[in-house]
């Protein structure tokens, strides 16, 4: 029996980037869904029904300037019970300012900073899909 392919979420600020992210995971043989964090925030896209309908089992996520406030808005959605099962890989500008906000007892698996190494993406991505732990 064959299995159905793994859905990915991106959710990212920039088409440019959404499309990029869209495009390599593709080739790598995962369904992507995307949707714009200012929409998400905004309530302009209900995240429940998102999840709901798409059941994506990784979620790469752009946390963008101002860090801290666009944090807090990613541990909004992580808390979710919607989302309890759901995997991150977090991308941003700036790496370092999210690993300092984000504090050392996060369990993120991956963050990956800009420019995007889409190897790195989609390798991390590829790892939470097959319950790899990721180094």
């Amino acid at each position: 029996m064959d299995q159905a392919p793994t859905v990915v979420a991106v959710f990212n600020t920039s088409p440019d980037a959404v499309d990029l992210l869209r495009i390599v995971l593709e080739r790598s043989g995962f369904v992507v869904v995307t949707a714009f964090t200012y929409e998400l925030r905004d309530a302009k896209v209900d995240i429940e029904a998102f999840v709901r309908e798409h059941k994506p089992r990784v979620i790469v996520y752009d946390i963008a300037p101002p860090y801290e406030r666009n944090w807090r808005l990613f541990q909004h959605f992580r808390s979710m019970d919607i989302l309890q099962r759901t995997a991150f890989v977090v991308t941003t500008t700036n790496a370092a300012q999210v690993r300092k906000i984000a504090g050392p007892e996060q369990d993120l698996h991956e963050i990956v900073g800009k420019p995007y190494d889409l190897d790195e993406i989609v390798q991390a991505v590829i790892d939470i899909a097959h319950q790899r732990p990721i180094v």
